[in-house]
């Protein structure tokens, strides 16, 4: 059987990875998506000559810019091309020291992470390019867990009692703009982004036909890709070396075909697990692949909360009707 996927974010790093272990493990075809047409291709050719295998194909996305989701879907959808069997959201962003927005005033993390996601799978949805049995695997963090040191996650319920009189969207909305009251801090901010997209994965989960699934997947802990590059000396050159030399018994670090590897095991799950959030075991980075069963994450209203908000910075697309 013929399968399709298409990975965002995989020019390095976990999904570079992720689409080399899809093409070695038989997919028939892989759309790779990257920021610039030359990273893109570049990265192309590297996973020819890594695997052998020319079932790669390109696609030009920045997940900040909805113009840009909106043109990619146009040409993906233009080449008439089998329908999509898994949609692997891994791109992201980790936050340095100070904030970055979009033209619309989104913080770079939540854009990257969850709502460029979200308009890209609805408008994949929109146009009838998942099939009907799609998996949908978005990338979490542990972090979304609250129990990583220096990476705080918010009590919504609570945010928004004190601050816009038991509002939870509008709550919601000033974390994504990471704006007053909300203080950023690189690990609370992403940490908060991740938490949005396990919130993410349960509200649409509740709204896809039957036979699709979207899981929220954490890769674990896997120091060894450019994701701290915005971090700043101490974390790039004495926390990052640290952990990826750090005894595996620890469970600071795993490699990163390890970590692209649970993106495939999600992959894998029968049709009836769905709007899950998956992780390591409390308190671990790396490990076994479990449900993370927490209060904050179970949350029906703050689950709807943050989808109405990501629908509406999103540019107001979501589910279509049935």
């Amino acid at each position: 059987m013929k399968r399709t996927a298409l990975v965002t974010g995989a020019t390095s790093g976990l999904g570079f990875e992720a689409a080399a272990l899809l093409a070695k493990t038989g997919w028939s075809r892989v759309t790779i998506t990257g920021r610039s047409v030359e990273k893109v291709e570049a990265a192309r050719a590297k996973l020819i000559e890594r695997t052998g295998k020319e079932v790669f194909h390109t696609l030009s996305l920045d997940l900040g810019s909805l113009s840009s989701i909106d043109d990619a879907v146009t040409g993906l959808d233009s080449t008439g091309e089998a329908q999509v069997d898994l949609l692997l959201l891994n791109a992201g962003h980790l936050p340095g020291s100070t904030t970055t927005h979009t033209e619309h005033g989104i913080e770079m993390t939540y854009a990257s992470s969850v709502i460029g996601h979200h308009r890209l799978s609805m408008n994949l949805l929109g146009r009838g390019l998942l099939s009907d049995q799609a998996h949908i695997v978005i990338a979490g963090s542990e972090a979304a867990r609250g129990d990583v040191p220096t990476m705080n996650v918010v009590d919504l319920p609570a945010f928004a009692a004190e601050h816009f009189d038991g509002d939870l969207e509008a709550a919601a909305e000033r974390h994504t703009r990471v704006e007053h009251p909300v203080r950023h801090s690189s690990g609370d901010t992403y940490a908060n982004a991740k938490l949005f997209v396990a919130w993410w994965a349960a509200a649409l989960a509740r709204r896809l036909p039957d036979g699709m699934t979207v899981n929220a997947v954490s890769p674990g802990s896997a120091p060894d890709t450019n994701a701290a590059r915005h971090q700043g000396f101490v974390m790039r050159k004495i926390m990052v070396p640290l952990m990826m030399m750090a005894p595996s018994r620890l469970g600071l670090a795993a490699s990163v075909e390890t970590a692209a590897g649970r993106y495939l095991q999600a992959a894998a799950f029968s049709s009836d697990v769905t709007g899950k959030f998956f992780a390591s075991p409390p308190k671990k980075m790396t490990g076994d692949l479990v449900v993370v069963d927490l209060p904050h994450i179970n949350d029906e209203a703050s689950q709807e909360a943050a989808w109405n908000v990501v629908v509406r910075l999103a540019g107001g697309v979501t589910v279509p009707a049935a």
